[in-house]
């Protein structure tokens, strides 16, 4: 079985994480015992998942989003202590890769939404080339896409209509990726898909012609995780599970 420091350097080389500028720390954000037989992976370190991969008998949690967020309280008292008291008093080591996870080409969060809907990457572009941009399968009106995206994920698609226009070439980037939609325009797309929206966005869809998905934040952001655990247990031999924790985000 491996350790927590094989895993660690091996995933740090995989998905090269020394070249992110990232807001926390990518890598292994608690430690817990030295082997590792059975991991969990979900999209988020809340309590619930930690609850949940206990009661598992896991020995390391791999996650998207770990303990640290951007601009928050670095005491460990609250949601942080509780987090933190069930990971040491259980030994559970978590891992956590945030933009590393994103950027993938293969095992990534955008990848793998992606291959969920059959839409081919041809280039990269924005901040430190996180978002995807290529061609749909077969062109689609806006309702195709949001309906096909609802019925895949399993939640309402929030979808703003840009000039009606067929959709042939999507720019997508998961999560609250809704700051990319600019560059995405740029990038001479015709729908741009992402995890949330914000206020700012319904109006350039309007002007610029260019239409908006939102499609949730976790929900487009479950695939990368589970991609990188199935990876992890054919490299290493593990036993690995996803946990879903429901969130309306």
């Amino acid at each position: 079985m491996p350790n927590r420091h094989t895993i660690d350097a091996h995933l740090s080389q995989l998905l090269e994480v020394p070249r992110f500028k990232d807001y926390g720390p990518n890598g292994l954000q608690v430690e817990g015992r030295e082997e590792i037989r059975h991991l969990v992976c979900g999209v988020t370190a809340s309590l619930a998942l930690i609850d949940a991969a206990i009661a598992s008998g896991a020995d390391a949690i791999l996650v998207h989003h770990g303990l640290f967020w951007r601009g928050q309280d670095g005491r460990v008292t609250g949601w942080m202590k509780q987090r933190l008291q069930k990971l040491l008093a259980h030994e559970i080591n978590l891992f956590a890769y945030h933009l590393p996870l994103d950027a993938h080409p293969e095992l990534g969060n955008n990848a793998q939404l992606g291959r969920l809907f059959g839409w081919q990457a041809e280039q990269r572009f924005g901040d430190q080339e996180l978002g995807f941009a290529g061609s749909l399968s077969a062109p689609q009106s806006l309702d195709e896409l949001r309906r096909q995206m609802a019925a895949a994920l399993g939640r309402e698609v929030l979808a703003v209509a840009g000039d009606g226009r067929p959709l042939r070439r999507v720019a997508w980037c998961t999560g609250g990726a809704q700051g990319y939609f600019e560059a995405a325009i740029a990038a001479g797309v015709d729908v741009f898909v992402t995890g949330e929206i914000s206020e700012p966005q319904a109006h350039y869809a309007a002007e610029t012609g260019v239409a908006f998905v939102a499609a949730g934040h976790h929900a487009t952001e479950r695939y990368g995780v589970q991609a990188l655990a199935q990876r992890l247990a054919t490299d290493f031999g593990l036993s690995q599970q996803f946990i879903d924790i429901p969130n309306p985000a």
